[in-house]
């Protein structure tokens, strides 16, 4: 691959950044020169204990650990970490090394409410009252904790106060409907619940009051609901916030092990119940820190912004950023193309992330950023979500930044991180994610489970990572962990994309595994063809199925069009002589068809297989359970 160099790392970049500096500091105590991205990745995989070792003293984790200690057993899915180290997540974020109680930790903006600005004294003090309506509650260590609520500074609150316990959080947001909760949390039992009377998306305001009591009266084992008035109401049956956080007993952090639960995530859940992915204190402290400071280039002084909803693993990532001493920028409501911008820019957002379907919508719309917002303090730009097409790095670098370095990532829920992204001392290519993240054994694998480098194979990750799920919930002797990740290459993570890794180290994911398009043997990932058509000017989205069966071999096109513009044949024909041009003459579609919209789950990614299945004949709510839906009214134009 030869792609287009877009941004190169400062020449002191040694010097100047954390990983830098990191890097100099691994290398003396090795007694060899890991400065280079290159040599200090290799380390960080072949070498795993005296890595992980090094990240848990460098961030202040905790004292140094002999490196058998550090990983005692590596066979997936049974990875022991850390086995005598006793820790608490809540410490970490509330307690980081030269953090500043008066400084302004979080900056939360909303549709809902006028701007919040939380020092971390303050938060400090919300989170002991809320620590201490959960022990007035009974709420102990193992027990589960649900919050249905925004991405507001309250909700973080709630969760550090759950983990100061040892109790188990997890959380959905208020868009999700009363069905898609309670398909979450009946399965983790939780004994306390905050939810939110409603929110404001835009100018439209949601009243949730009916689905809060629905769904309290749906949790068996619920003792207490507790009821935050966000749209300066209360009428559901549940205890006033206010009065849930009455009390200031301060925060205690109860010592847990290094593999102790701290929250669950939920896979998409489109088909059948989602996964209840379980995550630790210890894995999400030290991958976090790692990525947030090495690759992302945070400390004292920044502010970290990512769009997301507390549905989604981002929310929970962005979390962890006072860990290396950063600042939070929060945003609750809609992500209007202009004023995300402008909001970068009342924050002093010093790191933007975002979706690339985002961006790509920016672009449809002919957003220019850098004319609506002074974006001089950004240094960083985060996508993720989806593999961000050529164009989408071009507009990155002509309308809103020519000096932020654009980290394109790759991960997800299931190890709630990236295990692919970038770094400041490695070059952005046109269209590559630039490089595999520190500690993260990311290889191409053929059906043989031979790796290689510059050909397409299965994305697996051959060495054991600490965010990796310590289990699903439910599932205590990890039957379905197995089956889910590691059976394909038996003890190895199986991701279930496809991934090309370049002589160079970086990365170009091509679509999901499981709904390649394959027309006369000649294979192609989805996120190539997306790739060409939405760079297709008047193209706003759009979704690829393969009809490929005994009866039929067909190729189906559906394209929502941005504001102005329509599927005319004039556009059908430049569509069609790209996918000729750019792919090959066997996936050019045989349907090409408007639609108003593309199917997105709740976190945003495209639905391919369940439409598949639909147009297949089969019933709908057999395909995909709508609740999972953010948009489910799309699927009509598919039925």
């Amino acid at each position: 691959m030869t792609n287009e160099v877009l941004w190169l790392p400062r020449p002191d970049a040694v010097e100047t950044t954390n990983i830098g500096r990191f890097s100099q500091w691994l290398s003396r105590r090795e007694e060899r020169d890991l400065t280079s991205y290159p040599a200090l990745w290799r380390y960080s995989v072949e070498h795993l204990r005296p890595f992980w070792g090094s990240i848990w003293e460098y961030f202040g984790l905790g004292k140094t650990v002999p490196e058998h200690r550090v990983l005692a057993d590596e066979a997936m899915p049974d990875t022991v970490w850390f086995p005598d180290e006793s820790f608490n997540y809540a410490r970490a974020v509330l307690t980081a090394p030269g953090a500043d109680d008066d400084e302004v930790l979080i900056r939360a903006y909303s549709d809902s409410r006028d701007p919040v600005e939380w020092t971390l004294a303050d938060l400090r003090e919300a989170t002991a009252r809320a620590r201490a309506g959960l022990v007035a509650h009974g709420v102990r260590r193992g027990d589960r904790v649900a919050a249905w609520m925004p991405n507001i500074p309250e909700t973080l609150a709630l969760m550090l106060a759950t983990a100061s316990l040892g109790a188990v959080f997890s959380s959905c947001a208020p868009e999700f409907g009363a069905k898609a909760v309670l398909d979450r949390f009946k399965q983790i039992e939780p004994t306390v619940m905050v939810a939110v009377d409603g929110y404001k998306y835009g100018a439209k305001e949601i009243d949730r009051s009916a689905e809060v009591r629905e769904v309290a009266r749906g949790l068996e084992t619920l003792r207490q609901l507790v009821t935050l008035p966000y749209l300066g109401r209360n009428p559901t049956d549940g205890e006033p916030w206010d009065r849930f956080c009455a009390y200031d007993e301060g925060v205690e952090f109860e010592p847990v092990s290094f593999d102790h639960p701290l929250y669950i995530l939920y896979s998409s859940g489109t088909t059948g119940l989602p996964k209840a992915i379980v995550h630790s204190h210890g894995g999400m402290a030290i991958e976090h820190a790692k990525m947030h400071s090495l690759h992302h280039d945070l400390g004292p002084g920044d502010r970290f912004f990512w769009y997301s909803t507390t549905g989604w693993m981002m929310w929970n990532y962005l979390m962890s950023a006072p860990i290396v001493g950063a600042g939070i920028v929060m945003f609750d409501g809609a992500p209007d193309p202009v004023g995300m911008w402008r909001l970068a820019e009342a924050s002093g957002t010093t790191f933007f992330g975002t979706s690339a379907p985002f961006l790509m919508a920016c672009r449809a719309r002919g957003v220019k950023p850098a004319r609506e917002a002074d974006l001089s303090a950004l240094r960083g730009i985060g996508s993720t979500g989806a593999p961000l097409p050529d164009v989408g790095f071009d507009y990155v670098y002509d309308e809103i930044s020519k000096t932020a370095q654009l980290q394109s990532l790759s991960g997800g829920t299931d190890l709630c991180t990236g295990f692919l992204g970038g770094a400041p001392t490695v070059p952005v290519w046109r269209g590559e994610l630039s490089c595999r993240a520190l500690g993260a054994n990311v290889q191409s694998f053929d059906s043989s489970g031979h790796a290689a480098i510059g050909r397409e194979g299965e994305l697996v990750i051959v060495s054991p990572m600490p965010s990796m799920p310590v289990g699903l919930w439910g599932d205590p002797l990890k039957h379905r962990y197995r089956d889910t990740y590691l059976t394909d290459f038996p003890g190895i993570w199986r991701h279930g994309d496809w991934i090309t890794i370049t002589e160079r180290g970086s990365a170009v994911i091509s679509g999901r595994s499981d709904a390649t398009l394959n027309r006369g043997g000649v294979r192609m990932g989805t996120a190539e063809f997306y790739a060409v058509v939405e760079a297709i000017d008047g193209v706003a989205d759009s979704l690829v199925v393969h009809l490929d069966d005994q009866d039929e071999d067909r190729l189906l096109l559906y394209v929502a069009c941005a504001e102005g513009h329509t599927l005319d044949d004039e556009m059908r024909t430049r569509i069609l002589r790209a996918l000729r041009e750019q792919l090959s003459p066997r996936h050019v579609p045989d349907v090409v068809k408007q639609v108003p919209a593309i199917p997105r789950t709740l976190s945003g990614k495209k639905v391919e297989i369940p439409v598949k299945q639909i147009l297949k004949g089969i019933k709908p709510e057999e395909a995909i359970s709508k609740e999972a839906l953010a948009n489910p009214e799309s699927l009509k134009a598919f039925l």
